[in-house]
């Protein structure tokens, strides 16, 4: 058999990986880490098993990019997210609100993704610890990071009390964003918008409580 060298063939490949890579995160998705099998994923994406071994070496590594791949992504849009509303601070409470209760919503605008998160979470030790790490570090880590930088400029603003912007960022995730997804299965049983908003006002409340200053509103 002739390897391809033309430019349409270059072309081609690219395609073909997307396909695999999103045909991986449904089946992985739906049927888990351990089930999932090479010759499912290659049905759904309409390509042959060796196409995929062609491109991944194993169903491991398969499952690490897109693993990595939804966390980027998911990643990226929770930067615009904390640019949005907490760049310029009017009123913290507020502002925290509409931070928590955006984030919250990022598990719907990618369902395939949290799908993949709650096989992670089912399945983790199961899965390669390698796996595991990388893809904590791209995704829940680097989220938890992005978010310590802005409490604590906000802080040096003098409208929270902290000395340890990394802490807060975990308590404030834990009392918001984390209580929404662990009570949801990350989307899997939603909650009425009723219930979620008062969830991040409690969880935010009680954030202020512990870091709070007093001063709501930026001069």
């Amino acid at each position: 058999m002739t390897v391809g060298t033309t430019a349409d063939t270059r072309r081609g490949m690219p395609e073909k990986r997307r396909a695999i890579m999103r045909a991986a995160r449904a089946v992985f998705g739906r049927e888990g880490y351990t089930r999932a099998g090479v010759d499912t994923i290659a049905l759904e994406a309409g390509v042959s098993n060796r196409t995929i071994y062609n491109h991944f070496a194993d169903k491991e590594q398969l499952f690490q990019m897109v693993a990595l791949e939804g966390a980027e992504q998911v990643t990226a849009a929770i930067a615009e997210i904390l640019e949005r509303h907490l760049r310029k601070i009017v009123d913290v409470r507020e502002d925290l609100i509409a931070f928590a209760l955006e984030r919250v919503q990022a598990v719907t605008e990618f369902p395939d993704h949290f799908a993949l998160v709650r096989t992670i979470e089912a399945e983790a030790s199961r899965i390669p610890v390698d796996v595991l790490e990388s893809w904590r570090d791209v995704g829940p880590l680097s989220a938890h990071k992005r978010l310590a930088p802005y409490l604590r400029r906000i802080g040096e603003r003098g409208l929270l009390d902290l000395d340890d912007a990394e802490r807060a960022a975990n308590h404030f995730n834990l009392l918001t964003i984390i209580d929404v997804n662990q009570r949801t299965f990350y989307g899997a049983l939603p909650l009425p918008g009723p219930e979620v908003t008062t969830i991040v006002i409690e969880g935010v409340d009680t954030f202020l409580r512990l870091y709070g200053t007093g001063r709501a509103t930026e001069h």
